[in-house]
């Protein structure tokens, strides 16, 4: 999808969107939609939620960083309806014990961003996680 031209990719987004709403694990699904992306150096600024990109503006710039891909995702199942009433929080998250930086999705009690490839549990996360920023995301229409 990256390669398309933006209509393109607004047709794939939308057909894939929509095919979420069968999926037996949309959030699965939308992980492993976004892991073929490359990845970009940072695109946007995670620390300045009024600097993130809405989801028409992020399909156009079409540069997607570690932080800009938990955004598409967010929004991605943010506009299905399947799962439009979860709640949903981005977190930047510093793990103490290896001094490394997650960008985190929460989607009601499942975490994405922490392993790269899978989503897990909330209660399964290691202690030494802590969330310097928590952006609660507003629902999408």
């Amino acid at each position: 999808m990256f390669n398309k031209k933006f209509d393109e990719r607004l047709i794939i987004w939308r057909n894939f969107r929509d095919d979420l709403e069968h999926s037996l694990d949309p959030i699965q699904d939308t992980i492993n939609f976004y892991t073929e992306f490359p990845n970009c150096s940072i695109g946007t600024d995670p620390y300045t939620p009024s600097t993130w990109p809405d989801p028409w503006k992020l399909l156009e710039e079409n540069n997607y960083c570690s932080f800009v891909k938990i955004l598409a995702i967010c929004y991605t199942l943010q506009l299905t309806d399947v799962l439009s009433s979860a709640t949903y929080e981005i977190h930047i998250t510093r793990d103490n014990k290896n001094s490394e930086t997650y960008y985190l999705l929460y989607v009601d009690d499942n975490v994405i961003g922490f392993t790269g490839d899978a989503y897990v549990q909330r209660k399964d996360l290691p202690d030494t996680l802590r969330s310097e920023l928590v952006h609660t995301m507003s629902p999408l229409q």
